[in-house]
């Protein structure tokens, strides 16, 4: 289950990885000579310096590995970063707490009879192709929930991306530490009025496409993209660990209370 703790490991040998803004450069030119920047193979954590987007594609990147990150934000929003200084680096990194979040396995099949497999940690997200609303079977654990949901998609999300997409389109913030995702209509027209659904965090989502040809359906994990799905089975893959350091009294947690009411 997600939480969040302290670290409680020493983080000697920094990786440093810059979104490639001249915010994001500039930041890693000052910081780099100065804790002596080691390869990303060779760290003890990864320094990401960027938005939420550098962040999203550095824990994809190191899926799997164990490794923590730190973010610091040199982008926009920022909502998984840390703010930026270039000073206290390593004392900041000692005392940050760590949050474990558990991305979701997306399956996919195509028109074409292709199988893809991919991760989110946001969400994953099905969305209307063409000019048409996509029409959707909803079942979970095996048990049809809904015959047909006309909409322009439906997203899963994770708690650490309920504040994301899923809370654009009027879902629900899930607390981090909550075994639960959050299942929302995106602009339903029938049933009209159905705002999504929580479900637990052991359930298997599938969602299957009604007049494929005539209303295309893609479905995104986070920033991958697959089109012309005919089928898309999710669940949360509780194996694979993704930890994020933040500092002490800006955890992932306290963040996304802080949503709820509106800070």
């Amino acid at each position: 289950m997600p939480g969040d703790q302290k670290a409680h490991r020493d983080f000697e040998r920094i990786a440093f990885l810059s979104s490639g803004t001249p915010e994001a450069d500039q930041a890693m030119a000052a910081l780099a000579p100065r804790y002596d920047n080691v390869a990303a193979e060779d760290a003890d954590v990864i320094v990401a310096l960027g938005g939420d987007g550098l962040m999203l594609q550095t824990l994809h990147r190191f899926m799997g590995s164990g490794m923590p990150i730190y973010g610091m934000n040199r982008g926009s929003v920022g909502f998984l970063m840390n703010e930026y200084r270039d000073t206290g680096l390593r004392e900041r990194l000692a005392a940050a707490h760590a949050s474990t979040v558990h991305p979701l396995i997306m399956r996919a099949r195509t028109q074409s009879g292709e199988e893809i497999t991919a991760r989110a940690i946001n969400e994953v997200s099905l969305l209307r192709q063409s000019f048409q609303a996509a029409k959707m079977r909803l079942s979970v654990d095996g048990t049809e929930r809904m015959r047909e949901l006309v909409a322009d998609g439906v997203l899963i999300a994770t708690p650490a991306g309920s504040t994301a997409y899923n809370f654009s389109v009027n879902g629900p913030i899930v607390p981090l530490g909550a075994p639960l995702v959050a299942l929302t209509p995106i602009s339903a027209f029938r049933p009209r009025h159905w705002r999504g659904a929580l479900l637990s965090n052991t359930a298997r989502v599938a969602i299957d496409i009604l007049e494929p040809e005539k209303r295309p359906v893609n479905a995104v994990a986070d920033h991958f993209e697959t089109k012309n799905v005919m089928r898309v089975e999710i669940s949360m893959d509780h194996a694979m660990g993704l930890v994020l350091l933040h500092d002490p009294g800006h955890s992932l947690d306290e963040r996304i209370l802080r949503e709820q009411f509106g800070a």
